[in-house]
This record gives C-alpha cells, sequence and structure tokens, in this order.
C-alpha cells in the first residue's frame, strides 16, 4: 500500500521537490501552498502524513496544526527552517509530532515519515480516531 503524504509549504519550488523525492520512494503526494488549502486538503484527502512548514503567509503553520488537530490526529512532520529549541517546542506543543530542520539529507526525511506511518492504528483507517488503549506507567 503506498502511503499518502500532503506537504504544506508556502514555497512551489519546496513542494515540487518534495513531490519528486517522495513519489521516487513510493509515496503518493499531495500539495497545498497554503495554510488554508492545507487543512482543506487534509480533511478531504485523508492522508497518512503530513509535512508542514511553520512560516507561511496568512495562516502559519502552528495554526494549521491546531486546526488539522481538531479533526484529525494524522502524523504530522514539520519541515522548517527554524532551528530554535524554543520553535520547536511550540511546533510540538501546538500538535506536531516530529520536526526536521531544513536542509536535511533527502533518507532522513524518508526514515522520519517511516518511523511516523509506523505508529499503532496506522494504515488501517484509524488515523482520524484517537487511540484509547490505557496507558501504564
Amino acid at each position: 500500500m503506498n502511503l499518502k503524504v500532503l506537504a504544506i509549504d508556502d514555497d512551489h519550488a519546496m513542494t515540487e521537490l518534495l513531490t519528486l523525492l517522495l513519489k521516487t520512494h513510493g509515496f503518493n503526494v499531495v500539495t497545498a501552498n497554503t495554510g488554508e488549502d492545507g487543512v482543506s486538503l487534509a480533511l478531504k484527502e485523508t492522508p497518512d502524513v503530513i509535512i508542514l512548514d511553520l512560516m507561511m503567509p496568512g495562516m502559519d503553520g502552528w495554526q494549521v496544526c491546531n486546526q488539522i488537530r481538531t479533526f484529525s490526529t494524522v502524523p504530522i512532520l514539520v519541515f522548517s527552517a527554524l532551528d530554535s529549541p524554543g520553535m520547536v517546542a511550540s511546533a510540538l506543543d501546538a500538535g506536531a509530532d516530529d520536526y526536521l530542520v531544513k536542509p536535511v539529507p533527502s533518507g532522513v526525511l524518508i526514515a522520519h515519515l517511516n518511523k511516523l506511518t509506523r505508529r499503532p492504528g496506522m494504515n488501517n483507517g484509524d488515523k482520524f480516531k484517537p487511540q484509547t488503549a490505557p496507558i501504564s506507567l
């Protein structure tokens, strides 16, 4: 089964590059170049994982992440040029599952996407249902 990736970045060159890279690794790719379009596509396309830039005009990545979390538990990988502990923390606090700083070797990006899509409940239609298993410490 090919995994569907939604890439949300205001930089058209970046979404084109991600599309080329990810398709060569067997991913189906859908792209959005605005936060608003990204939220709409996240709802419509039900991706298996989302790659999200933070710095976008209009609806930024934090807002996109918060909005998607109102209806989905899909894994979100923030892929940003912002490289500070505060930015990483704020993105994770907004609901992101992982954070990579641009540029990153393509193999590292693919490994992170594969890691995120191996979570329990993935690939069986459960990505839009919260996990309800009890947690024991």
